[in-house]
């Protein structure tokens, strides 16, 4: 309990438990700021999923008015063929093979025109809504871009103190031996970064557990680091 008798090492521990107080508040705020960036750009990303979703769309319905309109053509070719060698027949027989040939054909072209007027009606339709997607797509992505920057912008403070409180910890840190750096090190990992607490009428403020009299006196004298029995925090006094 009684780990390490200098009573200087107390004061240079309350120093750098401020600086990891500090490090631990400021880690948790740039967190949660990754946190708002990456919901940003999942909804960006979203977005943009969708937007090439449609473009897709159009691509194929573009691709079907395409194939519709070459089948078209090609059984206008059949009709024009059928109608010649009809003028060329010599028999009712061949004559009313070609005359269905061609009735066939133009059944099945009607099908056809009617399926490419859908198809374009779709593909107008399709265009228009990809057209409108990109631009708020676009709208999207700059609003947010905006909001990225701003965020950015209030937390730059934030990081250039983390960085200033981390370089402090490590010059604190070179002020005490290995052996009491490495327990705090360990008692504030067990203790979310709160590693030294102060003891104010025999309650230890990290567990607000009181402590034994006796414990509470040596924590009054300074003259070795003593831990809580209950949360292992290192114990100063808080004169008041």
């Amino acid at each position: 309990m009684n780990d390490f008798p200098a009573k200087s090492d107390i004061e240079i521990l309350v120093k750098l438990q401020e600086a990891e107080t500090q490090i631990v508040r400021l880690k948790a705020v740039l967190i949660k700021v990754e946190k708002e960036k990456e919901k940003l750009r999942a909804t960006l990303n979203q977005f943009e999923y969708g937007v090439e979703e449609n473009k897709e769309k159009l691509l194929r319905t573009m691709a079907a008015c395409r194939d519709t309109e070459r089948e078209i053509q090609v059984i206008d070719d059949r009709i024009i063929k059928s109608n010649e060698k009809l003028r060329m027949v010599k028999t009712n027989k061949e004559y009313n093979l070609f005359l269905r040939e061609v009735d066939d054909n133009k059944k099945r072209k009607d099908v056809l025109e009617t399926e490419l007027l859908e198809l374009l009606d779709e593909n107008e339709s399709m265009e228009k809504f990809s057209l409108e997607s990109e631009k708020e797509f676009q709208l999207l992505k700059d609003k947010i871009e905006a909001e990225q920057k701003e965020i950015e912008k209030k937390t730059l403070d934030d990081r250039e103190l983390l960085d200033e409180y981390l370089a402090n910890q490590r010059k604190i840190g070179k002020t005490i031996t290995t052996s009491v750096m490495n327990k705090f090190v360990k008692i504030s990992k067990m203790n979310n970064g709160s590693a030294v607490v102060g003891v104010e009428n025999e309650v230890c403020l990290g567990c607000f557990m009181n402590i034994p009299p006796q414990l509470y006196i040596e924590v009054q004298r300074g003259h070795s680091l003593i831990s809580c029995p209950q949360c292992s925090r290192i114990l100063y006094h808080i004169n008041t």
